[in-house]
């Protein structure tokens, strides 16, 4: 087991899928579900850039019974739609369609056919299957694979989807088949960052996709062309029915629902065994299973395959023995190798899947390498009583014994272990409920999530290590070591997934347990520890959070030693939180400390002395000390520029910390041009909602306030607190933040009746979500009072300035900025009162607020 340590407070998601243009020898691109932002050689930009689609290239997988009847209206629509993307462009996705309906009715079968249809019309076309946000990013991943096979097999999924992603964007006129979308918000960073080709979708839920793409339903198939796709698969392509074969396949049709898959299996049913249409309806019984809604497509193919499964048992027992396994795995892509052990050999597992294809219970690929299984069938499989006495569902333990089997001892054989991740989280999503517990689940489980982890996708773990602690707890008990590893970091991939309401009370949990099992001191105790700090830290909780880094580090120096990389990390986790409170006093002396430590240490262009060094200058300008700030913030930017590259995240916050530092010294000139530039670098790179996208707007809008451009601060900070909202929550930090900096704008500009509602709310906010004496409270105060003197509430503004201006000489010192800024606005306050006058104010602080990564703690793998 792997008990590993949260990431720092500076770990960065892109949240968009936009690529960069190639800085000095590297290209920064995202790999489009926003999971990580990934460094490419200029090598891989450039060929992304020239490297073009060999004519007709294509992924498109093989129809499953080869016969297309009816859908000629669906298909025109479609390509209407398409190639037209007029009605597409009212939720400002052109050229994008997606296909619903339930299980069975033929989607995939509709999205293929148009596809092969129209390939030509498409410089790609390339098929993804889509049911997780995972399983599209391998898919854009193999696209790299077809198109640049000189770099792609040496990189990572990561690198080789991001490769994808360029290489779409510079060639214009594909189609992107999104086969089986289960969420259809999964696409909404791929259709914003991809403009420039068509993007056809197929899902069984209608629901969730009005603000992705229109909907075109598809029902079950007319009367007549049920007719004609059932007798031409049960009497040949050549054969001419007669009427009255007719008759009995529109009666057999009928009970059918007119279901496509229905039709399609019994027709192979019919087709293999002679059987006739009226001897077929009899077997199946004169009654429709319905449901309320109509069809029950689960009970239709249930009452099919009594008969079928007896008919292939008596070919081929090892038949059913692989479809009971591959029912809970994924549908697509299951390697023929990996059913390879439930066969004595190959001639018998080629037997025994040649049987199943005949009765169309399984597809192949083009090059019979990996098999397909419909959705619905497996899940008619999947929910069959368990039999025998151990209480495991039909092909369970085969199942997870092929897995077991199958997971790679290496991380360098990542085109196995991306080939096999898919079922993995198959098996792990599909366990029932009351199945017995299983070591070789458990261990497939953790070190899929593992491995996903050491690629930086850790947030897409969260059903394997769910699975896996479920695992552990009934094998080991609750709280085994192993189990308590397990329960961290199902707790670190919420986290990582921005899940902290759930990542917390597990992390909680977590640590009274090592307390009690492994004791206070214990290494895994203190990694446990820092972890629920930094949860506390990332939620806003600093007086919880703050007392748990302290003992931390204290248990880290006497367990670990004074300049341990762990201790570093400890110590600077701290001072940051110390600085985030206001508490500059112990900040800063810590934070000197720590940067010389870790320049003695690591060295002096490690990314965590950058981190320390940059969290350092952001100590000085909150102390007001900018002749010590502005140079360390130029020495760390430049460092960054040479050591990770021009547009990696921590660059670009080097680059926006420097540009507000300039417009506290209100260099304006030097600031704006550099905001301008990062927040149009964060866009390109993160995405439009990105937090750190959103601190850069606030930033830019800041200045423009400070310059006073209102015209243009204003419509941009009301953009940014909309946001903020939508993405952080009506209470995080940030967004409090741009709710005081907005009303700041309005009283600039004379919005008094705007600006007064909105300071209250947010010194409310401020005192209780952050504090009664932090700065960012105190300029939330000192705004409130600033607007009341404006409008003439003297009796009100007096008081507020007064208390405002003596916590800031406590907190910030008496000659801080901030503090003289309210002490010039209580002396025109006072004169105000004594003359019955009001004379100009000083203009109200803002507080921009800035990112500042801490060094982020160690990996303990």
């Amino acid at each position: 087991m792997t008990d590993r340590s949260a990431p720092g407070d500076g770990g960065v998601q892109a949240a968009g899928a936009r690529s960069i243009g190639v800085g000095g020898d590297v290209g920064v691109a995202v790999t489009g579900d926003g999971a990580r932002v990934v460094m490419l050689p200029a090598d891989a930009v450039r060929w992304a850039q020239v490297v073009d689609a060999p004519p007709g290239a294509t992924n498109l997988p093989g129809s499953a019974s080869g016969v297309f009847v009816g859908r000629k209206d669906e298909l025109a629509r479609l390509r209407r739609l398409l190639a037209d993307g007029g009605e597409a462009a009212v939720t400002q996705v052109s050229g994008t369609r997606a296909i619903h309906g339930l299980g069975g009715i033929g989607k995939s079968t509709l999205a293929l056919h148009y596809a092969h249809l129209h390939r030509q019309a498409y410089t790609l076309v390339w098929w993804l299957n889509a049911a997780t946000s995972e399983q599209i990013v391998t898919g854009l991943a193999s696209l790299a694979l077809r198109l640049c096979p000189q770099w792609a097999p040496t990189a990572d999924v990561p690198e080789r989807a991001a490769w994808a992603i360029l290489w779409l964007q510079w060639h214009p006129g594909w189609l992107l088949v999104f086969d089986n979308v289960e969420h259809p918000d999964d696409l909404r960073h791929y259709l914003g960052a991809l403009p420039d080709g068509h993007h056809l979708a197929t899902s069984r839920t209608g629901t969730g996709w009005h603000a992705i793409a229109p909907t075109m339903p598809l029902g079950l198939l007319d009367a007549d062309a049920a007719v004609s796709l059932l007798c031409t698969l049960a009497l040949g392509e050549c054969a001419s029915p007669t009427s009255h074969q007719r008759e009995e396949a529109g009666a057999l049709a009928a009970e059918l629902g007119c279901l496509p898959l229905a039709l399609e299996q019994a027709g192979a049913y019919l087709f293999e065994t002679g059987t006739s249409l009226a001897d077929y309806r009899a077997l199946l019984g004169q009654v429709l299973d319905t449901a309320a809604g109509g069809i029950d497509p689960e009970r239709t193919i249930a009452r099919i395959w009594r008969h079928t499964l007896t008919a292939i048992e008596r070919r081929n027992p090892q038949a059913v023995t692989l479809l009971d396994a591959m029912a809970w795995l994924a549908p697509d892509d299951i390697p023929r190798a990996l059913l390879a052990p439930l066969c004595s050999d190959t001639l018998r597992l080629g037997e025994a899947l040649g049987v199943l294809h005949s009765y169309n219970m399984i597809s192949y690929s083009a090059d019979r390498q990996s098999i397909s299984v419909h959705r619905l069938v497996q899940t008619v499989l999947q929910h069959r009583p368990a039999t025998g006495p151990d209480g495991h569902s039909p092909g369970r333990q085969d199942a997870e014994h092929l897995i077991r089997q199958a997971i790679p001892t290496e991380d360098t054989n990542t085109s196995q272990w991306e080939r096999l991740l898919p079922h993995v989280v198959a098996l792990a999503e599909s366990s029932p409920p009351h199945s017995p517990a299983s070591s070789k689940a458990a261990y497939a489980y953790h070190a899929t999530a593992q491995y996903l982890y050491r690629q930086g996708r850790d947030a897409h773990s969260i059903p394997l290590r769910t699975a896996a602690l479920t695992q552990y707890k009934h094998v080991l008990g609750d709280t085994h070591p192993s189990t308590l590893t397990s329960r961290n970091n199902l707790a670190l991939a919420y986290k990582s997934a921005g899940d902290l309401d759930r990542a917390i009370p597990l992390l909680e949990a977590t640590l009274t347990q090592h307390e009690q099992v492994l004791g206070d001191t214990h290494p895994s105790t203190l990694n446990s520890r820092n972890n629920l700090a930094l949860a506390y830290k990332s939620a806003g909780d600093l007086d919880r959070a703050i007392p748990l880094y302290e003992a931390t580090l204290t248990q880290h120096v006497q367990v670990l030693g004074d300049t341990h990389p762990s201790t570093l990390t400890s110590r600077s986790n701290l001072a940051s939180a110390y600085e985030s409170a206001g508490d500059l006093d112990r900040a800063i002396p810590l934070l000197e400390a720590t940067l010389t430590q870790h320049e003695q240490v690591l060295g002096d262009t490690h990314p965590s002395t950058l981190n320390s060094r940059s969290n350092l200058a952001l100590a000085y300008k909150s102390a007001g000390d900018l002749d010590r700030a502005i140079p360390l913030y130029e020495a760390t930017l430049t460092q960054r520029e040479q050591v990770l590259g021009d547009a990696h995240p921590d660059t670009l916050t080097s680059r926006s910390n420097l540009a507000s530092a300039y417009e506290s010294a209100g260099d304006l000139d030097r600031a704006i041009p550099l905001l301008e530039a990062t927040l149009t670098q964060r866009e390109q790179v993160l995405g439009d909602a990105h937090p750190d996208t959103l601190n850069s707007r606030n930033n830019l809008a800041t200045a423009y306030y400070a310059a006073g451009h209102l015209d243009r601060a204003i419509p941009l900070l009301e953009a940014t607190l909309t946001q903020c909202e939508q993405v952080l929550g009506d209470t995080r930090p940030d967004t409090l933040t741009s709710r005081n900096n907005l009303a700041s704008a309005y009283y600039a500009a004379g919005h008094l009746d705007r600006a007064i509602p909105l300071l209250e709310a947010t010194l409310t906010q401020c005192e209780q979500v952050l504090g009664d004496a932090h700065p960012d409270t105190l300029t939330s105060r000192n705004n409130l009072a600033s607007a009341y003197y404006a409008a003439g509430h003297l009796d009100r503004a007096i008081p507020l300035l007064e208390a405002t201006l003596t916590q800031r000489e406590q907190v910030l010192g008496d000659a801080h900025p901030d503090t003289l800024t309210s002490r010039n606005n209580l002396a025109h306050a006072r004169k105000a009162a004594e003359t019955v006058q009001q004379p100009d104010t000083a203009t109200p602080a803002t507080t921009p607020d800035l990112q500042h990564p801490s060094d982020p703690p160690d990996q303990l793998e």
